[in-house]
């Protein structure tokens, strides 16, 4: 079944939905401080509605088939999913924007295509999605999350100890406590994951070690 090409003014109405529908889910991603944030989205989907397009009135002039140009672009989102990815310490960040990305594609290439409802639909259930369920986790999941902690002292049995004592006593739990002895400046390396609780605890457990007495540095992830 051959395809009609789409009217120039129609295919700057697209355009113009598409980058509105960018805009919506980028400044989300941008309030979020993501590595993808509102101009990365507004491009993204203008380009996959300019691709898909392109595919419709290429394939109605030369009789071609249109979603050929539309899967490339599916494929290619994968390398750019991939930068937006970020790892900290135990932690990765950047895997909703990766999804964001890919998703925002394929609304630029329904939009492209003539399906508005679907496209908006779409970006307001993304919307709803991001705002929602990020309240959600913040109140009952990212309250207590793994951290790395690494803690420089002085070779001393009673710093040891004490260290060790604090760690116990604000973290939910110690998933592994490790020890390294340098015999060249006489000095131990804890490192230990433990799951902590985020806010007045985790500040209360660098607090108390900091005041530790033969501590020289503390790094938590």
């Amino acid at each position: 079944m051959g395809h009609t090409v789409i009217a120039e003014k129609d295919i700057i109405i697209r355009l113009a939905v598409s980058l509105v529908l960018g805009a919506l889910v980028g400044y989300e991603r941008e309030r979020d401080s993501q590595p993808a944030g509102l101009r990365t989205h507004m491009i993204l989907t203008l380009g996959a509605c300019l691709a898909m397009v392109l595919s419709v009135n290429i394939s109605a002039i030369h009789n071609t088939d249109p979603t050929r140009l539309a899967a490339q672009v599916i494929s290619g989102i994968g390398f750019l999913g991939a930068g937006a990815i970020l790892r900290y310490g135990l932690n990765i960040k950047g895997l909703t924007t990766a999804t964001s990305l890919w998703t925002m594609a394929v609304v630029g290439l329904a939009v492209g295509y003539g399906y508005y409802l679907i496209g908006i639909v779409t970006t307001v259930m993304m919307l709803v999605t991001l705002t929602v369920v990020n309240i959600i986790e913040n109140r009952f999941i990212r309250s207590v999350s793994m951290h790395s902690i690494v803690i420089e002292i002085r070779d001393s049995g009673s710093t040891l100890r004490q260290v060790r004592k604090a760690i116990a006593e604000s973290a939910e739990q110690i998933r592994t406590f490790g020890i390294r002895h340098s015999l060249k400046n006489d000095q131990l390396r804890l490192e230990s994951i433990a799951k902590i609780p985020k806010g007045e605890r985790l500040e209360k457990l660098v607090e108390t070690i900091s005041h530790i007495e033969g501590v020289r540095s503390i790094k938590i992830e």
